[in-house]
Protein backbone atom coordinates (compact mmCIF):
# COMPACT_ATOMS: atom_id res chain seq x y z
CA UNK A 1 0.00 0.00 0.00
CA UNK A 2 1.53 3.58 -1.54
CA UNK A 3 -0.26 6.33 0.81
CA UNK A 4 -0.70 9.62 -1.31
CA UNK A 5 -2.88 11.84 0.47
CA UNK A 6 -5.04 11.08 3.32
CA UNK A 7 -8.15 9.50 0.64
CA UNK A 8 -5.69 8.23 -1.21
CA UNK A 9 -3.77 5.17 -1.68
CA UNK A 10 -2.30 2.80 -4.13
CA UNK A 11 -1.90 -0.62 -4.12
CA UNK A 12 0.95 -2.20 -5.04
CA UNK A 13 -0.28 -4.61 -7.98
CA UNK A 14 -1.38 -1.08 -9.87
CA UNK A 15 1.97 -0.36 -10.61
CA UNK A 16 4.39 -2.58 -12.67
CA UNK A 17 8.12 -2.07 -12.97
CA UNK A 18 11.01 -2.99 -15.45
CA UNK A 19 14.34 -2.68 -15.00
CA UNK A 20 16.30 -1.10 -18.17
CA UNK A 21 19.62 -0.24 -18.64
CA UNK A 22 20.90 3.42 -17.76
CA UNK A 23 22.76 5.53 -20.31
CA UNK A 24 25.43 8.07 -18.77
CA UNK A 25 28.36 8.12 -16.39
CA UNK A 26 28.89 5.12 -14.45
CA UNK A 27 32.00 3.01 -15.67
CA UNK A 28 31.62 -0.42 -16.46
CA UNK A 29 28.80 -1.20 -13.81
CA UNK A 30 26.67 1.05 -16.55
CA UNK A 31 27.07 -1.76 -19.15
CA UNK A 32 26.25 -4.30 -16.82
CA UNK A 33 23.54 -3.74 -14.53
CA UNK A 34 19.88 -2.23 -15.37
CA UNK A 35 19.61 0.12 -12.76
CA UNK A 36 17.03 1.97 -14.60
CA UNK A 37 13.58 1.73 -13.43
CA UNK A 38 10.53 2.07 -15.98
CA UNK A 39 7.41 2.19 -13.92
CA UNK A 40 3.82 1.84 -15.60
CA UNK A 41 0.78 3.25 -13.97
CA UNK A 42 -2.89 2.62 -15.07
CA UNK A 43 -4.68 6.00 -14.46
CA UNK A 44 -7.37 5.39 -16.57
CA UNK A 45 -8.08 1.88 -15.16
CA UNK A 46 -7.01 2.62 -11.49
CA UNK A 47 -9.74 1.32 -9.27
CA UNK A 48 -7.67 3.77 -6.36
CA UNK A 49 -8.33 6.90 -8.17
CA UNK A 50 -11.92 9.01 -8.70
CA UNK A 51 -12.93 9.64 -12.17
CA UNK A 52 -12.21 13.71 -11.59
CA UNK A 53 -8.75 13.43 -9.85
CA UNK A 54 -7.79 10.88 -12.76
CA UNK A 55 -8.59 12.94 -15.25
CA UNK A 56 -6.74 15.59 -13.77
CA UNK A 57 -3.95 13.22 -13.50
CA UNK A 58 -3.91 12.34 -17.05
CA UNK A 59 -3.56 16.42 -18.32
CA UNK A 60 -1.17 16.58 -15.75
CA UNK A 61 0.78 13.21 -17.05
CA UNK A 62 1.56 14.96 -20.01
CA UNK A 63 4.04 13.12 -22.91
CA UNK A 64 4.11 10.64 -20.29
CA UNK A 65 0.81 9.22 -20.69
CA UNK A 66 0.03 6.57 -23.65
CA UNK A 67 -2.87 6.37 -25.52
CA UNK A 68 -3.95 3.35 -23.34
CA UNK A 69 -3.72 5.78 -20.31
CA UNK A 70 -1.10 4.54 -19.05
CA UNK A 71 1.30 6.91 -17.05
CA UNK A 72 5.00 5.31 -18.24
CA UNK A 73 7.63 7.19 -15.70
CA UNK A 74 11.79 6.46 -15.86
CA UNK A 75 13.56 7.12 -13.47
CA UNK A 76 17.96 6.75 -13.60
CA UNK A 77 18.95 9.45 -11.72
CA UNK A 78 20.47 6.92 -9.17
CA UNK A 79 23.13 4.18 -9.30
CA UNK A 80 20.83 1.43 -8.05
CA UNK A 81 17.52 -0.12 -8.56
CA UNK A 82 16.10 0.50 -4.85
CA UNK A 83 16.82 4.69 -5.12
CA UNK A 84 15.58 4.81 -8.45
CA UNK A 85 12.83 2.32 -8.11
CA UNK A 86 11.60 4.62 -4.69
CA UNK A 87 12.49 7.86 -7.08
CA UNK A 88 10.33 6.81 -9.68
CA UNK A 89 7.03 6.02 -6.99
CA UNK A 90 7.65 9.69 -5.28
CA UNK A 91 7.32 10.95 -8.82
CA UNK A 92 4.28 9.34 -9.36
CA UNK A 93 2.74 10.71 -5.84
CA UNK A 94 4.02 13.91 -6.05
CA UNK A 95 1.76 13.48 -9.75
CA UNK A 96 -0.86 12.55 -7.93
CA UNK A 97 -1.15 14.72 -4.68
CA UNK A 98 -1.16 17.53 -7.79
CA UNK A 99 -3.78 15.93 -9.47
CA UNK A 100 -5.79 15.62 -6.45
CA UNK A 101 -6.12 18.92 -5.27
CA UNK A 102 -9.22 20.25 -6.89
CA UNK A 103 -9.15 23.87 -8.66
CA UNK A 104 -10.56 26.96 -7.30
CA UNK A 105 -13.26 28.16 -9.69
CA UNK A 106 -12.59 31.71 -10.93
CA UNK A 107 -15.42 34.04 -9.81
CA UNK A 108 -16.30 36.23 -12.81
CA UNK A 109 -16.31 40.06 -11.48
CA UNK A 110 -16.99 43.39 -12.76
CA UNK A 111 -14.95 46.69 -13.58
CA UNK A 112 -15.41 48.95 -10.80
CA UNK A 113 -16.69 52.67 -11.82
CA UNK A 114 -13.22 54.26 -10.69
CA UNK A 115 -11.43 51.69 -12.96
CA UNK A 116 -13.78 52.29 -16.03
CA UNK A 117 -12.97 56.14 -15.33
CA UNK A 118 -9.09 55.58 -15.43
CA UNK A 119 -9.83 53.90 -18.98
CA UNK A 120 -11.59 55.88 -20.54
CA UNK A 121 -9.45 58.85 -19.74
CA UNK A 122 -6.37 57.09 -20.10
CA UNK A 123 -8.36 56.52 -23.92
CA UNK A 124 -8.99 60.12 -24.45
CA UNK A 125 -5.44 60.97 -23.48
CA UNK A 126 -3.80 58.55 -26.10
CA UNK A 127 -5.93 59.40 -28.84
CA UNK A 128 -5.06 63.33 -28.39
CA UNK A 129 -1.92 61.96 -28.72
CA UNK A 130 -2.25 60.35 -31.65
CA UNK A 131 -4.63 62.96 -32.94
CA UNK A 132 -1.51 64.92 -33.06
CA UNK A 133 0.61 62.89 -34.90
CA UNK A 134 -1.54 63.64 -38.32
CA UNK A 135 -1.19 65.54 -41.40
CA UNK A 136 -1.99 68.96 -41.33
CA UNK A 137 -5.89 69.48 -42.12
CA UNK A 138 -7.31 72.56 -43.47
CA UNK A 139 -8.18 74.42 -40.38
CA UNK A 140 -4.15 74.29 -39.41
Amino acid sequence: MIPITDEIALEDGELEFSFIRASGPGGQNVNKVSSAVQMRFDARGSPSLANDVSTRLQKLAGARLTLDGVIVITANRHRTQERNRADAVQRLADLIAKAAVVPVKRKPTKPTKAAKARRLDAKSRRAGVKSLRGKPGDGD
